[in-house]
């Protein structure tokens, strides 16, 4: 009883937090301001830190699946918030629709950057040096042998050196899902306030969902400002967090807040909750 009352005051009150104006309105610059400013404190952190070492399991199990972690979790959220609220299959697809809208943005991002590195680079094979008559390599840069035709992928794959232009997607996926955790989260407190109206008690499920949410958009911060910190590469990941930013803008602050009859699905929350249905997020 005690641990049960401890994790609903918990809930309630990350709900709260995630429903305020204050910080709907203002995440978006904090998220700025960290992919900006956070690659500076790659002058104070350790290179023999654990996350210093590309290898290291959060990066290999949630940063290479970023997209997957966030839609499950989150599509899995929203559905089970939708169809508790009204009990409507169709109102359900259409809110869980925002976040495939969501992961077809990011795929569609992701095949267009891919496309862009491998047009604005080159692969280039190491050659080792020449040596002098005394069997020592001569002094000077080493040679690269240009390889023309050759993808980034299949570059790197052969061990070889790829050089050129590229914005990262690590941190544009980082930033988008984080935006999006938010956004969708965000109407939980709604959610709590119209059960406890109807003397209702809140789903379990639904609430365990909500803190699984929670904890996935803190490994998403955690990760992105380790990625920042200790590898830090200007201007590629700034550019990728502008992407991710302006994503989250087109969609959230575009699309979703025109009518259905317009092909929107909707803002989070909108038809769910009584009283609210013309409700906007005010960002």
């Amino acid at each position: 009883i005690p641990l049960s009352a401890a994790l609903e005051l918990v809930t309630r009150l990350l709900a709260w937090v995630l429903g305020c104006s204050l910080v709907r309105r203002h995440f978006h610059l904090m998220l700025s301001g960290l992919v900006l400013f956070g690659p500076l404190l790659s002058f104070w952190v350790s290179r023999y830190s654990i996350f210093a070492n590309g290898n290291h399991y959060l990066y290999r199990k949630f940063l290479r699946s970023t997209w997957g972690w966030t839609c499950i979790l989150t599509g899995s959220f929203v559905s089970l918030l939708s169809f508790s609220a009204r009990r409507s299959v169709s109102l359900t697809l259409r809110h869980l629709s925002r976040i495939g809208l969501a992961g077809l943005l990011w795929w569609g991002c992701r095949r267009l950057l891919t496309l862009l590195e491998d047009a604005a680079g080159a692969c280039y094979e190491p050659l080792a040096p020449a040596q002098d008559a005394h069997g020592s390599p001569a002094p000077g840069q080493p040679l690269l042998l240009l390889h023309e035709n050759q993808s980034k992928a299949s570059c790197l794959k052969a061990n070889m050196m790829w050089r050129g232009y590229e914005v990262s997607q690590e941190t544009l996926v980082l930033c988008l899902c984080c935006l999006l955790l938010v956004e969708e989260l965000s109407v939980f407190g709604r959610h709590l306030a119209q059960e406890r109206h109807l003397h209702r008690s809140p789903s379990s499920p639904l609430g365990a969902l909500f803190l699984l949410c929670v904890v996935l958009l803190i490994i998403w911060m955690v990760l992105l400002l380790c990625v920042l910190a200790y590898f830090p590469a200007w201007p590629s990941q700034q550019l990728g967090g502008a992407l991710g930013y302006l994503g989250w803008r087109g969609l959230y602050q575009g699309w979703y807040r025109l009518t259905p009859s317009q092909g929107s699905p909707g803002l989070p929350g909108e038809g769910l909750f009584t009283g609210t249905d013309s409700d906007k997020h005010s960002q």
